[in-house]
């Protein structure tokens, strides 16, 4: 039988219209956008293009969005961009990925005190307990919109809405959750955010950094003046190209692609549920992004499964890619209160190529081998 990949929170298939749109960047279309001849100004006008249809997808204007090479090079710069600006306190929510909070603590090894913001047993931050820390005034506060490892949505809206009343700048990784929800910077007042291609269909090695005009940042590298001196390097008009195609099409599908995907995570959920004793759904009682299943299985050797997993044809995490063979327990975990010994830690996360048919094999097959792999260790 055909292999299921179930792990498109860890990257996602180059949607065809994305590798249409950039093979000419490839070929004839291979200025500098930075040369003033005809090649050049060709590619700077598709980089521009690109540019403005990002703008317009997020509801922002051209000169707020910077090209980067991924969303962890965007994080960085929003926080340490920050930190380094004003040497003050940093903000961060303890189920950050770790990009902000690597950021984060280099910032306080710089000089910055760092807040880190717990949450409850199903990632949710509290909102009064933000408010707390947004009173000391800090240079940035930065909380994902939605968690990359279990899912779960923090309430940015209102968050968005006390920072800009304390006049506090606020970045939201949104890596993870562009294209499973509405996020619009002209309805939800947040200063930075941070995105990347490759988790909606784009190309793997760009990302984008909106940053809110009269907001400051201190770049992290130097050179010449790209991207308005922020992110200085010749621009990868290519992938730019690829960025904005994926980014329209993700927010065109949106709404029907959240429903259908929704639908099959809730399916896969509920066979999991009651058909494997003691099983855990981590984040469960939250709002959450609606591809991204997270559970743990307990009395079971996590790699067994995971190898029993792959060699039955199934493409699943046991983390988040960015910390795949750490040998310490996830950090998100950790946070909610939710890290067991002898239990495995499994990751189902689907996307637009997933099938019904797909989703029907996982919730039959999935415990079948949870079970197998079970009767292993009596």
């Amino acid at each position: 039988m055909q292999p299921i990949y179930l792990d498109h929170a860890a990257t996602t298939p180059v949607r065809p219209e994305v590798r249409e749109a950039m093979k000419p960047f490839f070929g004839d279309e291979f200025g500098n956008p930075s040369s003033p001849h005809r090649w050049g100004r060709s590619a700077r006008a598709a980089l521009e293009s690109a540019r403005e249809r990002v703008a317009q997808v997020l509801g922002a204007e051209r000169h707020e969005i910077f090209f980067t090479g991924c969303g962890t090079e965007a994080d960085n710069l929003a926080v340490l961009g920050r930190a380094r600006l004003e040497r003050a306190g940093v903000v961060c929510s303890a189920v950050e990925h770790k990009a902000v909070l690597a950021a984060a603590k280099r910032a306080h090894a710089e000089g910055s005190t760092l807040t880190l913001l717990g949450v409850d047993a199903n990632g949710s931050l509290d909102l009064a307990t933000a408010e707390q820390a947004i009173e000391s005034r800090p240079c940035v506060v930065s909380v994902m919109w939605g968690n990359n490892e279990v899912g779960s949505l923090q309430p940015m809206q209102a968050l968005a809405e006390r920072c800009r009343e304390a006049g506090v700048i606020l970045h939201s990784d949104a890596v993870q959750a562009f294209g499973k929800v509405r996020i619009r910077v002209d309805e939800t007042p947040l200063d930075l955010l941070s995105l990347g291609a490759h988790k909606f269909g784009g190309p793997k090695g760009v990302g984008v950094l909106f940053v809110r005009d009269g907001v400051d940042l201190v770049p992290l590298e130097y050179g010449g003046g790209q991207e308005n001196r922020l992110r200085p390097g010749t621009e990868n008009v290519a992938f730019a190209v690829g960025f904005a195609t994926a980014a329209e099409l993700a927010a065109r599908d949106q709404v029907a692609e959240c429903a259908r995907m929704s639908a099959l995570r809730d399916r896969i959920e509920a066979a999991l549920v009651s058909r494997v004793p003691g099983i855990v759904v981590n984040g469960g009682g939250a709002a959450r992004l609606p591809h991204i299943l997270n559970v743990t299985v307990p009395d079971i050797d996590q790699e067994a499964l995971l190898v029993s997993l792959d060699l039955a044809g199934f493409a699943v995490s046991v983390a988040s890619a960015c910390q795949s063979g750490a040998a310490e327990p996830s950090h998100v975990l950790a946070a909610m209160g939710g890290v067991r010994d002898k239990a495995a830690t499994l990751r189902v996360s689907i996307g637009r190529t997933t099938t019904d048919e797909e989703a029907t094999r996982t919730a039959a097959s999935i415990p079948e081998i949870i079970e197998r792999v079970r009767g292993l260790n009596v």
